[in-house]
């Protein structure tokens, strides 16, 4: 029998190690970005086009590449950054593989661009899907630009499954993000379709942090620093009040790598635990340093999941160093009996030294002198005499005789088609169970609704209508609200802008961080408006659907959700009341917006069988 293992030619292996390591243009974005700082580069810019579906291009001022170097770093396994097996467990740069250049110029077409310091002329190199189609000599700067065009080419499958443009750049906004907080000290620039999205000079962390998402988040930090000899702890964490719905602003590096760990992140919310609302996220940018030898980062090509030594020590670490530092700061409450706040010396007294006081004495007072100052007021004026009340009614005719003649009926006659005994008044009583769910009477037996989704479907049809039927009434606030977003969530927006207003928001202006309201639905409060747009954008994360219709049933879901009375609250009669009918009003009442039951029926035989023995 013959054989039939065969070795599969460099071509297809590229193209499989391509399905693991490139899954989107925001995977071209990291792995490009990290190399270029491997590069030891100080400038770096980033420029996409469609998304990075048409172009990525990352152009540094690195050490650049030679002849050679410039032509192995396309083969598969051909890496600069480790010699030896041993080499991986004491890792200083960010890529050590050697697959990243290879999957790519498997799937794309690319333009590379490299010449070293010392040399006169650099190379330009064209790869498409694999084939190298020319090498040519060329005058260039210092530094390594990539170009890749045209992703996924050759694999029109994978191309398919892409997602629209919005989702796709907000994911290569994420993996920018992440290699620009992990290096403060490096200058990024992000053009996307010619418009320049960041630019990012060279800075602390803080700064760093503040020029990525507004200026509004400098307020928000709370710094946390801490050396052992298993772990070194910098960064910062977020103020209680200023957590989130959504996860977003939340990162964790280890040797300015990012990472991704569910374990240290329990670790952050058990710090937090007792000062956060339910469902809230707070903020977090931490940097652990640890000896290499001590984590294991080959365990997925996209090296976002770490193996760490010694796991439960360095969480016991991270949450009473972040514990340390919210108390430190009296973001956390402290309980101390003994010490009275009143006692504290402010501030702006604590260096002041104590000064003698002066005293003013008035040399003429007598206090046994028998004359008293005369009362002057001279802004008294005496008020003009006016008419008579009496004047009023001169002139009218009293016809008093007329009044006396005229007689009343002194009973109510009404009529009624039936005997008073046989009306039998009819008084629909609803009850609160549980502060969740309301049960009302009907003809069969009795309805239990539950009030939160009951109140969902209510609120969505309503918003639905405002949006596509009627012009919805907002009520204008008497000093506009200023909310502050990041660059992405201002473009996201920016997007829902006609939405919102169709709903009854008013935007008076939309600036680079902030946006100003002037207006809001009348039913919504203004302590909920930042609510309810933080979980729009929560909601919407993934990107706005194409379609108008499913845009604003997202947007009316999403406020719905946000502005439904929540299990827990007490109705009042009325209001339960005007809930139960509000909700068989509905055009579908069986179910929320979440196509979840709004009530249930029971009937009067269910009772009995209840009850039956």
């Amino acid at each position: 029998m013959s054989s039939i293992i065969q070795l599969l030619p460099d071509h297809v292996a590229n193209q499989i190690a391509a399905g693991e390591v490139v899954q989107r243009p925001a995977s071209v974005v990291k792995e490009l970005l990290e190399n270029a700082v491997d590069a030891r580069a100080t400038d770096i810019k980033l420029i996409i086009k469609d998304a990075g579906k048409a172009l990525v291009q990352v152009i540094d001022n690195g050490l650049g590449m030679s002849v050679t170097d410039a032509r192995l770093c396309f083969e598969r396994h051909a890496t600069s950054k480790i010699r030896h097996a041993e080499d991986l467990f004491s890792l200083h740069t960010k890529g050590f593989r050697g697959e990243a250049l290879a999957s790519i110029a498997a799937i794309a077409h690319v333009e590379m661009k490299t010449k070293q310091d010392q040399e006169e002329l650099g190379t330009h190199i064209i790869v498409e899907g694999s084939k190298f189609v020319s090498q040519e000599v060329a005058v260039l700067p210092k530094g390594t630009s990539f170009a890749v065009k045209n992703l996924f080419f050759n694999i029109p499958a994978r191309r398919n499954f892409l997602k629209s443009d919005t989702v796709e750049y907000r994911h290569v906004v994420d993996e920018f993000q992440r290699v620009a907080l992990a290096h403060p000290k490096i200058h990024f620039t992000f053009y996307h379709n010619g418009s320049e999205m960041f630019n990012l000079p060279p800075s602390t962390l803080r700064q760093r942090i503040v020029n990525i998402f507004s200026g509004k988040t400098n307020e928000k930090l709370v710094p946390v620093q801490e050396e052992t000899e298993i772990v070194t702890i910098q960064g910062f964490v977020s103020k209680p009040e200023f957590a989130k719905k959504n996860r977003g602003e939340q990162f964790f590096f280890v040797n300015d790598r990012f990472i991704k760990s569910g374990y240290l992140h329990h670790a952050v919310m058990a710090a937090y635990d007792g000062i956060l609302k339910d469902g809230a996220q707070p903020s977090y940018f931490l940097y652990l340093s640890v000896p290499p030898n001590t984590i294991d980062i080959n365990i997925h090509p996209t090296k976002t999941e770490i193996k760490f030594d010694d796991e439960h020590a360095l969480y016991a670490i991270l949450r009473s160093s972040i514990k340390h530092s919210l108390g430190q700061f009296n973001v956390a409450p402290v309980l101390d009996f003994d010490r009275d706040s009143n006692l504290d010396t402010p501030y702006h007294y604590k260096d002041l030294e104590g000064a003698t006081p002066t005293i003013q004495v008035d040399g003429n007072f007598n206090p046994f002198s028998e004359e008293k100052p005369s009362k002057q007021f001279t802004s008294y004026r005496k008020p003009e005499p006016t008419a008579n009340w009496e004047s009023l009614y001169v002139g009218l005719k009293q016809d008093t005789d007329e009044i006396g003649h005229l007689t009343f009926e002194n009973e109510e006659v009404t009529s009624s088609l039936f005997n008073d005994e046989e009306v039998e008044h009819s008084v629909h009583k609803t009850y609160q169970i549980h502060k969740k769910y309301i049960v009302s009477s009907i003809k069969s037996g009795m309805v239990i609704v539950d009030q939160q989704r009951a109140h969902q479907r209510v609120l969505y049809e309503q918003f639905l209508v405002n949006m596509t039927v009627n012009q919805a009434s907002s009520q204008q606030l008497l000093f506009p609200l200023n909310l502050f977003y990041s660059s992405s969530e201002m473009e996201l927006i920016g997007e829902l802008q006609l939405s919102l207003m169709n709903t009854g928001f008013v935007f008076e202006e939309n600036n680079t961080d902030h946006i100003v309201i002037s207006g809001i639905p009348v039913n919504v409060t203004e302590s909920e408006v930042s609510l309810v747009l933080e979980q729009l954008l929560s909601d919407l994360q993934d990107g706005i659907p194409e379609s108008s219709f499913s845009q604003n049933d997202t947007i009316a879901k999403s406020m719905a959700k946000s502005l439904a009375v929540k299990t827990g609250t007490h109705l009042t009669e009325k209001e339960q009341e005007n809930l139960v009918n509000g909700l068989f009003a509905c055009k579908d009442p069986n179910v929320s917006p979440f196509y979840k039951p709004t009530f249930i029926t029971m009937r009067v035989e269910d009772l009995d069988k209840k009850f039956a023995l």
